[in-house]
């Protein structure tokens, strides 16, 4: 399955059957080396948050499984950034911009291969967030991101949709090696992109956004 580019499709993640944040996000190329998505500043956006309408970063964890919850739309409020799903890839790889639209940093985001799935007038890539991530500098230096929240989350396994902590950081270990030695995509890929001028940013969240998850 390859979507078009400049198709819009929401790139959606996935805790233990339920969605836990919904982003829309536009098509720049779907090839053998993976999708590659564009999230603007404002998108259209969804996150799991509890009743009072926290989100699972503002409770510790066992406040959050005893939770219950909705999903809350708004906007994505930070600079635009561009994500690279890998083909089968236990990870993506995230351009962040700072305030002035420039390249600030590669962020990777340890998960589970996406899933593909397309209703025809929706399509979207489902995975499951592993929460440990990577922040690789300009410079190529590199530094683990959220570990305390992802050992704080290990310790309720029956609950935590990490079930393996050792892969995710080994996977974490590759990615590094290729950052540190300057390989794809810590190449410079990628790092000036600018967006088709007619690409616009939708008034809300596509129709089906909330379908059931296909992971």
């Amino acid at each position: 399955m390859r979507f078009e580019p400049g198709r819009l499709i929401v790139h959606r993640n996935v805790r233990r059957g339920r969605i836990g944040w919904v982003r829309t996000a536009r098509v720049v190329s779907d090839d053998d080396r993976g999708l590659l998505l564009w999230v603007p500043r404002d998108s259209p956006v969804a996150s799991e948050v509890t009743e009072a309408g926290l989100g699972m970063r503002a409770v510790p964890f066992s406040e959050w499984i005893s939770s219950s919850y909705r999903l809350a739309t708004g906007r994505w409020d930070g600079p635009s950034v561009l994500k690279f799903l890998p083909t089968g890839a236990a990870h993506s790889v995230w351009w962040f911009r700072d305030a002035h639209d420039r390249f600030a940093t590669w962020y990777v985001n340890l998960e589970e291969p996406g899933v593909r799935w397309d209703d025809g007038t929706l399509a979207g890539v489902d995975m499951v967030d592993q929460d440990l991530d990577v922040v690789v500098r300009p410079d190529l230096g590199w530094e683990w991101k959220d570990e305390g929240e992802f050992a704080e989350r290990l310790a309720f396994p029956d609950h935590y949709w990490v079930t393996d902590a050792d892969a995710v950081r080994a996977e974490g270990k590759r990615v590094i090696a290729l950052a540190e030695a300057g390989e794809f995509p810590f190449d410079g890929t990628w790092c000036d992109f600018t967006p088709p001028p007619d690409w616009t940013v939708p008034d809300g969240l596509p129709p089906g956004w909330d379908r059931p998850p296909v992971r």
